[in-house]
């Protein structure tokens, strides 16, 4: 039920909202729109009903008034009753449209006056609510960062936490395109590795392993490895002999030759593993250094590692070492985004309950927190809140003018009601009011 332009006049049915004009979009719709248009229609029949019953009271009253003094009270309580009954309804109409039709100057003001109001809203909201003082003191006493700590502390919060951040990491990493990151990455790690020279990284590495003759344990693992060569390869080391042998020579002093070679070799072998001060020790330790001092200083060893590190980064292996860690982590995000493993987060939700239980143990901290986020909202809303102010602006200029004040009449209209009822009643009391004072004072 909706009341048309004329005071005393309820249509049968709420009207459908009309469409939008052109170059103009809707305002957001209430959600209880429907509830809204009933509330207010009933409110609109009420405070018609009362200017009604004040228009025929003073009606009555006037025709009897003169065979019955004691109405003069009566009509004039209804007359005021009326006046301000009418004032009060085309104040109230006046904000939304134009009071019965008539093109009266400063009527329909909302939707005349649409674009000064939105500036009007955006301009107060930013001299008023996106103040740095006013936004620091509100944001202060809602103790953000507490809030935060005991959210993050609460298992079940770090949990969902947990699980949002991997299924975020997983689905962005499936989403990626495979060959440019394949490419991404293998060209970050060959740009990384031909900005550092490799001898003078090569030689500080090397020195390290030469600290208290860690080195010789290299020589140590090459004499295993020269020794179980011999006893792999016997026969082989036995054929060789033979097949090197002149054809003249007993296959008896073949054997005994073959022999002797291995064990000559084992004994060799054995001695140096056994003797650390043997000379072939010392003699490793001695090249072992030189190479070392070579890589720090030697400008043609370092050409050489320099060339030998540029062979190997334009291998395939470079390539295929780049496409598997893309297959791996890929294929670690297709099984979490499928069947994540059960207790896979543990650590990431133990991790996020940590840092809200150390916040809340810390009082100190939790200030800081507290101090960094109000500053930095503050800061961000005081340098952008003509922005904010412009936006609101622009939106409600973009309204329809019509949708716009039928929306706000919806929204506050049936309050605006009681001013008409107000208006009905107190305009009525003065009436009387001024006519016994007017009695009193003849």
């Amino acid at each position: 039920m909706t009341e048309s332009a004329h005071p005393g006049v309820v249509s049968a049915r709420p009207s459908a909202p009309p469409a939008p004009a052109p170059g103009t979009v809707a305002p957001p719709p209430l959600r209880d729109e429907a509830k809204r248009q009933a509330e207010l229609s009933a409110m609109k029949r009420v405070a018609t009903g009362l200017l009604g019953a004040a228009f025929v009271v003073f009606v009555v009253a006037r025709l009897l008034e003169r065979t019955v003094p004691w109405l003069a009270v009566v009509r004039a309580t209804a007359e005021a009753s009326l006046v301000g009954g009418l004032a009060d309804w085309f104040a109230v109409t006046a904000l939304f449209r134009k009071p019965l039709g008539l093109p009266i100057p400063h009527t329909a003001i909302i939707p005349t006056q649409k674009d000064r109001i939105g500036r009007i809203l955006g301009n107060f909201l930013q001299n008023h609510f996106l103040s740095t003082n006013v936004l620091a003191g509100n944001l202060k006493s809602t103790r953000m960062a507490e809030r935060v700590a005991h959210w993050l502390s609460d298992r079940h919060n770090a949990r969902r936490l947990s699980r949002q951040l991997a299924g975020g990491v997983a689905q962005t990493v499936a989403a990626l395109p495979e060959a440019q990151v394949r490419a991404l990455i293998r060209e970050s790690a060959v740009s990384r590795l031909q900005a550092t020279p490799l001898a003078p990284l090569l030689g500080n590495l090397l020195a390290v392993v030469a600290t208290d003759d860690r080195h010789q344990a290299l020589l140590d693992e090459a004499l295993h490895l020269v020794a179980d060569a011999i006893d792999a390869n016997r026969s082989t080391l036995r054929d060789v002999v033979r097949d090197q042998s002149p054809w003249w020579v007993p296959g008896a002093v073949d054997n005994a030759l073959y022999r002797r070679f291995v064990d000559a070799a084992r004994r060799f072998v054995e001695e140096v593993g056994a003797n650390p001060h043997h000379p072939v020790r010392l003699k490793f330790d001695v090249a072992f250094r030189r190479f070392i001092e070579q890589l720090r200083t030697a400008p043609e060893t370092m050409a050489r590692a320099e060339a030998l590190k540029t062979e190997l980064l334009d291998a395939q292996a470079v390539e295929d070492f780049a496409a598997g860690l893309w297959d791996q982590a890929r294929g670690a995000a297709e099984r979490f985004s499928t069947k994540p493993e059960e207790g896979a987060l543990d650590p990431l939700e133990r991790g996020i309950m940590a840092v809200g239980e150390s916040l809340l143990a810390n009082p100190e901290r939790l200030a800081e927190l507290d101090e960094f986020i109000i500053h930095f909202i503050a800061s961000l809303l005081e340098q952008h809140r003509q922005e904010v102010a412009d936006l609101i602006a622009e939106t409600v200029r973009q309204w329809d003018a019509t949708l716009a004040s039928r929306r706000i009449e919806l929204a506050v209209g049936r309050d605006l009601q009681f001013i008409r009822l107000n208006g009905t009643i107190v305009g009525g009391l003065a009436g009387l009011a001024i006519y016994l004072a007017t009695l009193l004072f003849r």
